[in-house]
């Protein structure tokens, strides 16, 4: 029979690989909640409208799986969540309290060339701060994203934030006559600067109708590192992480522009120093959520994170636990058919304290402990006859092979 494959550029989540994702959420999940956001979720369906008002032209016409509903109207299985965020602030917005602060992790589909750190279904962490215009708003989100970094291990010279304002570009690009009609133009390309050779990029923009002047002053102001000194917003925004003690991640880099339409001040990019890997995570500030979208306008800030990526750079750190699936399970045996009520019991027992118990099946307890050892246990609890009759439990540690003979109301104190 001929085997079904798995869609290209899809994943299956085998218990280990779930595992891992699993610790990844329960990071992400730790860093949100330390600055005091709210999980939230929408629809994995929106219509095809929602993203043409609020993402870019690729997005929407490049990269969005879109499909006609059954009524024959255009719906797409959503490449990202901004859009279905501020569609769901503007339903609500005169009940909901503001700034508000908002977290979530779900899966995403963009039609993609599958390749190493980039594939068509993915997973990712989106988390915004709705509501508020301020510099304070902006450190904070990065602040989130470094203490990500720091909690699942990553150093600040392994990876660095970089970021950018794209109110400081947009005066500098006046200051070298470039027109506001070409300004979108000249930002994307910035954006691509480090995607294509220097030569092709020259020439693709002089093909947009730039000057060699204007492209070579692009090219200083991209080389000036000490630019942001002209910012207060930027100048502000290091002082504020400076005070969360998280400064070290953060440093400034004029080539970061973010591709996407909406974002209108601070933007900022997560990336591994030595570059070997795309993006970890990006964001930036808005001005405007959900105008587009029916709603008052309202300032904001937030960045998104996929999964696939970041696994990629903590594991070529060697930071992803090795042992994760079954963590403190620990496993119950059956000494024989006529004892499997008392093993039950005994693993209700537990289960009731807290415990992950997997109860074996009645076979030869050298096979038990051997499918434990497999399952990665770390131990396991016997109940044979003789403990059993003085109201004992052996618990034998599956990794030195030591064990101890415990009374019952011991189990606890001896397994912790």
């Amino acid at each position: 029979m001929k085997i079904i494959r798995s869609i290209k550029g899809t994943r299956d989540f085998y218990p280990d690989e779930m595992a891992r994702r699993m610790w990844l959420v329960d990071k992400l999940r730790q860093a949100s909640e330390a600055f005091g956001y709210q999980q939230y979720e929408g629809p994995c369906l929106e219509t095809i409208d929602l993203y043409a008002a609020k993402s870019g032209e690729e997005l929407v016409k490049e990269q969005a799986f879109v499909f006609p509903d059954r009524g024959g109207d255009p719906i797409t299985l959503r490449p990202e969540l901004t859009p279905t965020l501020a569609r769901m602030i503007a339903s609500k917005q005169n009940e909901l309290v503001f700034p508000a602060r908002w977290w979530s992790f779900g899966p995403f589909w963009r039609y993609e060339r599958p390749q190493k750190g980039r594939t068509r279904e993915f997973y990712q962490w989106n988390i915004d701060l709705i509501g508020s215009d301020s510099v304070q708003a902006d450190a904070e989100l990065v602040s989130v994203a470094a203490t990500f970094l720091k909690l699942v291990g990553l150093k600040s010279d392994q990876v660095q934030i970089l970021v950018n304002d794209r109110r400081l570009m947009d005066r500098k690009l006046t200051e070298i006559g470039i027109g506001q009609d070409k300004k979108p133009e000249m930002l994307r390309m910035i954006d691509r600067i480090d995607k294509q050779p220097a030569d092709v990029w020259e020439q693709n923009v002089a093909d947009l109708g730039f000057s060699q002047e204007q492209i070579g002053k692009i090219r200083e102001l991209l080389a000036n590192r000490e630019l942001w000194r002209e910012s207060v917003e930027l100048s502000q925004l290091f002082d504020f992480l400076a005070l969360n003690g998280l400064d070290e991640y953060v440093r400034y880099e004029p080539k970061i522009i973010r591709g996407l339409d909406y974002y209108t001040g601070v933007v900022f990019e997560a990336h591994d120093v030595k570059e070997g890997f795309r993006a970890i995570l990006g964001g930036g500030h808005y001005a405007n959520l959900v105008g587009d979208v029916g709603g008052q306008p309202l300032p904001g800030v937030g960045f998104a994170m996929g999964d696939v990526v970041v696994m990629l750079v903590l594991e070529a750190f060697g930071l992803i636990p090795e042992e994760l699936t079954h963590g403190e399970t620990v496993l119950v045996t059956v000494f024989n058919e006529e004892l499997l009520p008392d093993s039950m019991r005994l693993a209700s027992e537990l289960r009731s304290m807290g415990f992950g118990v997997v109860l074996a099946e009645p076979e030869k307890l050298a096979k038990q402990f051997k499918y434990a050892d497999r399952l990665g246990l770390k131990k396991a609890l016997v109940l044979g006859p003789d403990e059993l009759a003085v109201g004992k439990v052996v618990v034998k540690d599956l990794r030195t092979f030591e064990q101890v003979v415990v009374d019952r109301d011991q189990i606890i104190a001896s397994l912790k």
